[in-house]
């Protein structure tokens, strides 16, 4: 017990020692130096109050607003380093657990509660535009989101190159009656919008399995055999599983937020909750299907091959019949014995030719009529 009051000390240190908080971030760096921090705002009443009482240089200063004059914090960071990052865990008090988790990514969609705080995984999916689709054609593109969300903060952490949140921070900027309902609001926002992303993504990957579908059933160019497209259904089938990834483990959590009664959720909020877990759950039944139909469609394309092969195989074989005529009785004829039949006849040579052409022709006009040529 004493080992975890001491590491409860070291992160979560008390309010009444907030003026050594800042030894751990740095609350004289220049704003414009490099950062991870990309904004730092304080919002009160649903309004952004750096618009009146000035920008915000560091989260030190954001939650020394938030505690002398209320409202919330809302703090972005794109890809922070354990530095960077381990001041800011130790102002808003922060489990190291989640900080690392935040600091080195990679984790699975997922909610967690460290006492008064929510820590939240979001995977993000981008669409990568291809002018064809080939077997090596990258379609989509992950990121990550991680929100801790407190009672007067929100910290988002952002890891990959896309998913950016600036233009949700806006669009939050410009509903104050919903931004004024707190930190919730701005992590059911987002939890929306990396949902929203799933959809058009989804959208994008369909089309791309219908024109896969459409020419693996289509009659192949000549350049193009059966079978060629089986690396192209694979490296999609690949892709998919990747969406099915990020999407399939953030239905609990979204489940839990629409269902559960939590203190750090209004209970306004909660509700919409509900409705992007519908979303999640239409997404996720759209990527199982496209996981069956490629399934479907890499086992007709394989079945397809093997017909083609067979095919060959038929064409190969009549034909050597054919030849095995003229073989057999120019090998017959070749032996050196001299009592043969026909061997002096004028005509025994004109017959013997005509008897191999007349064979050949009617094993070559029944094997086209059994559809083997």
């Amino acid at each position: 017990m004493s080992m975890i009051r001491d590491l409860r000390a070291v992160v979560r240190p008390s309010l009444r020692k907030t003026n050594t908080l800042h030894n751990g971030y740095d609350a004289t760096r220049d704003p414009s130096a490099s950062s991870a921090v990309v904004d730092c705002a304080v919002y009160r009443d649903g309004r952004r109050i750096a618009e009146v009482e000035g920008t915000c240089r560091t989260p030190h200063e954001a939650m020394l607003r938030v505690r002398e004059n209320g409202g919330f914090a809302w703090i972005g960071l794109h890809e922070p380093t354990e530095e960077e990052f381990a001041g800011i865990a130790r102002e808003f008090g922060l489990h190291p657990l989640a900080v690392e988790d935040a600091v080195h990514a990679h984790q699975r969609p997922k909610l967690e509660r460290y006492d008064d705080t929510l820590f939240t995984v979001f995977k993000t999916i981008h669409y990568v535009e291809h002018a064809e689709l080939t077997a090596t054609s990258e379609v989509v593109e992950t990121g990550e989101v991680m929100c801790f969300t407190g009672r007067d903060f929100v910290i988002t952490v952002r890891h990959g190159g896309h998913g950016s949140l600036r233009a949700l921070r806006h669009r939050l900027q410009d509903d104050p009656e919903l931004l004024a309902k707190g930190p919730s609001a701005v992590l059911h926002s987002i939890a929306d919008h990396v949902v929203d992303g799933y959809i058009a993504v989804a959208g994008a990957v369909q089309d791309d399995i219908d024109e896969v579908e459409i020419e693996v059933f289509s009659t192949p160019d000549k350049g193009s055999p059966r079978g060629s497209d089986a690396g192209r259904i694979y490296q999609l089938k690949r892709e998919v599983l990747e969406f099915k990834r990020a999407v399939s483990p953030l239905l609990r959590p979204m489940q839990l937020l629409s269902e559960r009664p939590m203190r750090l959720i209004d209970p306004d909020i909660q509700k919409y909750f509900r409705d992007v877990a519908d979303h999640l759950v239409r997404v996720q039944e759209e990527v199982i299907g496209f996981d069956e139909l490629l399934n479907s469609i890499l086992q007709a394309n394989l079945a397809q091959a093997t017909v083609a092969q067979n095919e060959d195989m038929r064409k190969i074989t009549s034909w050597a019949a054919i030849v095995a005529v003229p073989t057999m009785i120019c090998g017959v004829y070749g032996m050196n014995f001299k009592h043969m039949p026909e061997l002096r006849w004028t005509y025994g040579y004109p017959m013997v030719m005509g008897f191999i052409g007349v064979v050949c022709f009617s094993i070559h006009r029944m094997l086209k009529r059994n559809g083997w040529l």
